[in-house]
């Protein structure tokens, strides 16, 4: 029976290239990997505060996926790759991902006045 996953992603543009990166990203690249994947959602967030141990890259990626594993949302992500163009102002050797797999339902916060 089909899962809830979230697919974290933490990237960086290349050195100088912020601005073409957050472009490619956002009007390409996200459209791209829901368009070749079985993922239900994306959206992207930049770091804005933390505490604790440093957070390794400035830039989140969160997709939302229904699958059987967590392998299986890797092995989706990576079978579409070749579909999906590439931008240079994308740091891939510093790029990391997790899947998280759902273990229990989601709370919300009663509507407060």
């Amino acid at each position: 029976m089909p899962k809830k996953h979230l697919v974290l992603i933490l990237t960086e543009p290349t050195q100088g290239n912020e601005d073409e990166y957050n472009d490619y990203y956002e009007n390409l690249h996200l459209g791209e990997v829901l368009d070749t994947t079985q993922l239900l959602s994306a959206q992207r967030f930049k770091l804005a505060a933390q505490a604790g141990e440093d957070c390794p890259l400035p830039y989140l990626a969160v997709y939302e996926a229904e699958a059987d594993s967590a392998e299986a949302v890797l092995d989706d992500l990576n079978q579409g790759r070749h579909k999906r163009q590439q931008s240079s102002s994308l740091n891939r050797q510093t790029g990391r991902i997790w899947v998280f797999e759902e273990i229990g339902p989601k709370h919300e916060a009663e509507a407060k006045d």
